[in-house]
């Protein structure tokens, strides 16, 4: 998407990270000001040429008072045009440096920057050795409404177009512990590999929420926006044991020096802090959690899922799903950063994620891509169908038979398949769909799971294939405007960024979306949590109750002990 610019500076590789920036952020000034001179040469000469011929015509019907006059006004006009013009169609001043670091412990790194008060995301995927951390804002794009993903998109482009980009060192190899703290030689390898892409360089971290409208002031959601994706000033990258740095400003709006204080602060305490290896990577839970305020509540769960399973019962619709909030709170401040280790320690196969805006964090543990994209190659999967773990490995091989051979959980997975592969038949060049389903086996669930992977032409980037997909029927249902219509009009709670795709855009154009489940947002002793079910023509609203409370247990546990376990 864009071409690294290098400094010029012969000397460029002995620099630090915040002479680099500012030699960047010089080149750019120089750039724009010689764009500026031309643009106002010339926006002189013709308002010159312009004055002059109103001047002369002035000057012949009037005295020569008149004509001295006329020339003063045409120099004024003169000067103002070219300043206007020297204003107009700025280029891009957006300026990034990355360069190789020591690996640090990424939630050790985030718990900082949110010690500091600053603004932090958290992206992690421990069974593959992968880590972002964002740290500050230097640029963001918000937007609302069914076209946010377009607009996003552009403004991103925008920024890009005319970025100075020192990041050669993106790929370099700077071998290290993994983000989780493991040397690297001991680390279990993911069996769902990906290709090798660049570490760092400026990327965007956010969510483009379930709706894209924007939440009231006083929703849980309301520091979180319709949507937000975040440009860090600083980002480590972590990915098979090489680290980057990549820090980041727009328009001078950043002190080169104080971002390179800020890291080598953030850096020192993540360090220190650090778990160690040989001891427990997470403490026990200490904080009692009282449920305050369910929606809707088991009686209301019930006659919504009647009421579902009757719409597709007549042949109204095929599927939809119903989710579900619980308000919590704890006499103590709940720990974000310990949720957060224990969430990695239990489900390594998902994503981990933190997003922190105003005071309250967005955590969650995924297991759901919406889609991924390395060049014109995409990736997605459909997830729909769900059953309980066992207490041993026969009790669960026994219980994944029974969710294989589910009439009703089948039907329910069929049609999330269908309908990812329909919505990207016309963008795709090739499609591919596994023949059968397989088991997907979380900490306290296992799930049907199909991989769904292709290729699309050039202009069909991450944004693009995340509006067509979402929501898919796994998070909304089908049909889709059907569906959600019923949701808004009966769920009785704004979803927010729940069930909404979150994830990473760096400047290549390469990055990830996943689906925000296994979720809840944590506000010092307060939190709401959030999980839903497919509801088809035969559900029971007692076992898709059940499901639902299976699936708020990831983060539920995670932050405290529950009631029922005290």
């Amino acid at each position: 998407m864009t071409a690294t610019r290098p400094i010029t500076d012969a000397r460029a590789a002995d620099l630090g990270l915040a002479e680099r920036l500012r030699a960047l952020a010089a080149e750019a000034a120089a750039d724009a000001n010689a764009a500026d001179a031309s643009r106002a040469a010339e926006a002189a000469a013709d308002a010159n040429a312009a004055d002059a011929s109103r001047a002369a015509e002035a000057a012949a019907d009037a005295n020569a008072a008149d004509a001295s006059r006329a020339a003063e006004a045409a120099a004024d006009t003169s000067r103002a045009d070219a300043a206007a013009a020297a204003g107009a169609n700025q280029p891009s001043s957006l300026v990034a440096v990355t360069e190789p670091v020591p690996t640090v412990d990424a939630i050790t790194l985030y718990a900082a920057a949110v010690e500091a008060d600053l603004e932090a995301a958290l992206w992690l995927r421990p069974s593959q050795g992968m880590a972002l951390v964002g740290i500050g804002r230097a640029w963001a794009t918000e937007p609302q409404g069914p076209d946010r993903f377009a607009t996003a998109e552009a403004e991103w482009h925008n920024l890009l177009a005319g970025a100075r980009l020192d990041v050669a060192a993106a790929r370099l190899d700077v071998v290290n512990a993994n983000p989780m703290g493991e040397d690297a030689a001991t680390r279990t390898e993911s069996k769902d590999t990906e290709p090798s892409q660049a570490i760092g360089g400026p990327t965007l971290l956010g969510g483009l929420g379930f709706t894209g409208r924007t939440p009231a002031a006083d929703d849980p959601w309301g520091p979180f926006g319709a949507s937000s994706l975040v440009l860090p000033q600083l980002l480590l990258a972590t990915r098979d044991g090489r680290s980057t740095i990549t820090a980041a400003a727009v328009a001078n709006e950043a002190n080169p020096r104080e971002l390179e204080r800020t890291w080598t602060t953030l850096a020192a305490r993540a360090k220190a802090d650090a778990p160690n290896p040989n001891g427990l990577v997470a403490r026990p839970v200490i904080a009692p959690l009282a449920t305050e305020g369910e929606q809707p509540d088991h009686d209301h769960w019930r006659r919504l899922v009647g009421m579902f399973a009757g719409a597709v019962g007549r042949g109204r619709i095929d599927k939809v799903v119903l989710a579900r909030r619980l308000g919590l709170r704890s006499p103590v401040e709940l720990d974000v950063p310990n949720a957060l280790r224990r969430l990695a320690a239990s489900a390594p196969e998902s994503t981990i994620y933190a997003f922190r805006r105003g005071g309250r964090t967005f955590i969650g543990a995924t297991p759901e891509r919406l889609v991924r994209t390395d060049g014109r190659t995409f990736k997605t999967v459909a997830v729909a169908g769900t059953i309980g773990r066992g207490a041993d490995a026969q009790e669960d091989a026994r219980l994944a038979q029974d969710l294989l051979d589910s009439e009703k959980d089948r039907e329910e997975h069929a049609i999330v398949v269908a309908a990812i592969r329909d919505v990207l038949r016309p963008v795709a060049e090739t499609i591919e769909v596994a023949k059968q389903p397989g088991i997907m086996t979380l900490r306290f669930v296992q799930h049907l799971v199909t991989e769904i992977g292709g290729t699309v032409p050039e202009g069909n980037g991450l944004l693009s294939l995340g509006a067509r997909l979402h929501p898919t029927p796994a998070v909304g249902g089908e049909p889709r405007d059907v569906a959600v219509a019923l949701i808004d009009e009966h769920e009785g709670f704004d979803r927010g960024w729940y069930a909404g795709p979150i994830g990473w855009l760096g400047a290549d154009g390469d990055g990830e979306l996943c689906v925000a489940l296994r979720c809840g947002i944590v506000d010092r002793t307060r939190a709401w949590l959030f999980a839903g079910c497919g509801i088809v023509a035969d559900s029971n609203p007692d076992r898709e109750w059940e499901e639902s409370r299976i699936k708020l247990r990831a983060v539920l546990t995670a932050l405290g002990i529950p009631a029922d376990e005290r």
